[in-house]
């Protein structure tokens, strides 16, 4: 069985998310210059908008790429990169479901909206205990806290945390919103027609 092609709306899709990602991964929160890292947001409009287990993939091994560029060429600590590094797979593998859970079961409603900023939190309070948790359990560096102190370290970030992913989820949505207007205004330019 061959794999459907992306349609150029997919391909756009597809590319600005990449993009997305590699502007902002380099600086988890963020400062007045840098944005902060989108990379939950877009894993989860990723698995909304795309829903291929393929790409997926190729978002994963870009996030390696991009940390390994970070590390290696720009400048970034190491410091998270540990046995806990792998644990970054389901942490986004969570947010690419839940996106995509979402998307086959999205309707233009305010409850339908309601449901998936429902499911964004409950995505991202788990994408955060998955990524906080094996850190502590395997990075090595959290020997002398208990589970108690270093819960109680983490859990100021949480907030930032589940702030940033849903900005952008937000913004993709907003972005998705104006090109169907603009499709449905111009139909002769509609997305994804070739």
């Amino acid at each position: 069985m061959q794999a459907k092609r992306l349609s150029p709306a997919d391909l756009a899709t597809a590319c600005a998310l990449a993009a997305l990602m590699a502007a902002t991964r380099f600086h988890h929160f963020g400062s007045s210059i840098n944005l902060p890292d989108a990379s939950l947001a877009v894993f989860f409009l990723g698995g909304f908008f795309l829903r291929r287990a393929a790409l997926f993939g190729v978002y994963a091994a870009g996030a390696v790429l991009i940390d390994f560029l970070a590390i290696t060429y720009g400048g970034a600590s190491d410091w998270c990169v540990t046995a806990a590094y792998a644990f970054l797979l389901p942490t986004y593998a969570c947010m690419w479901w839940a996106g995509a859970w979402c998307a086959n079961r999205a309707v233009r409603s305010w409850p339908a909206y309601l449901r998936i900023a429902g499911v964004l939190l409950g995505a991202t309070a788990l994408a955060f205990f998955i990524s906080n948790a094996s850190f502590y359990a395997f990075s090595g560096h959290f020997s002398a806290l208990t589970v108690v102190e270093y819960s109680a370290r983490v859990a100021k970030y949480f907030p930032a945390y589940l702030a940033s992913a849903a900005a952008y989820v937000a913004a993709g949505f907003a972005v998705q919103f104006v090109v169907e207007l603009a499709a449905r205004a111009w139909p002769g330019a509609t997305p994804g027609e070739t």
